[in-house]
Formats: C-alpha cells, sequence, structure tokens
C-alpha cells in the first residue's frame, strides 16, 4: 500500500493516530501517516510545538490532496511537501491531467 523510510517504532507510531480525519480512508491515511512520521523528529512528537504540529499536519494535508484529489497549489508549497514526501511510494496513486497540460495538447 505505502512504503517508505518514515516509519519509526514505539511511541512515535502511536503519536500520528490522533490526527486521523473521520472521513479518511485507509489508503489515505497511511499515506498521510508515513508523511507524518518521516517529517517528526526522532522521539514520540512531545516536544513539537502546537504550530509545529499544525504546520506538519497542514503539509501533509497539501501532498495528500494533491496526490489523491489533484488540488493544485503555488509551486514553492508543492515543492516543499514534494521534497518531505520523497521516497514515499503509495501504490495506484491517480493521475490527474492538469488543465495547462490539457491546453499545451489542444495547441499541437
Amino acid at each position: 500500500m505505502v512504503s517508505g523510510n518514515g516509519e519509526a517504532v514505539g511511541a512515535a507510531d502511536d503519536f500520528p493516530e490522533q490526527f486521523r480525519s473521520y472521513s479518511e480512508n485507509e489508503k489515505h491515511w497511511q499515506a498521510r501517516r508515513t508523511f507524518i512520521l518521516r517529517n517528526v523528529p526522532p522521539g514520540d512528537g512531545a516536544e513539537l510545538s502546537p504550530l509545529r504540529v499544525d504546520q506538519l499536519l497542514s503539509l501533509s494535508m497539501v501532498w495528500a490532496n494533491h496526490l489523491f484529489l489533484g488540488c493544485s497549489y503555488n509551486k514553492d508549497l508543492l515543492d516543499k511537501v514534494t521534497e518531505m514526501a520523497e521516497g514515499i511510494e503509495v501504490e495506484d496513486a491517480p493521475h490527474f491531467t492538469t488543465r495547462d497540460e490539457i491546453m499545451k495538447k489542444n495547441q499541437h
């Protein structure tokens, strides 16, 4: 389903569970969970300030929304979350065609 180097062991495994959205299916959650674990400093997440937790959760949602729903964001933000998610592989991730890609294709 999801693979990457963000898998931690012990207390850190439980840390992201509190942030799962009620409507998030298992595939989306496992991908976002991996993203969160990969970007939490070593430890159990207790040293993160509430502001840093909010930022990490927001970035995880940007990445998941872009990956699974095709949402678009500004280039700098997408570059940041793509870098943070480097190496995370999601099976059967959808592919979305952007408006720019469609326009470019129609111009030829």
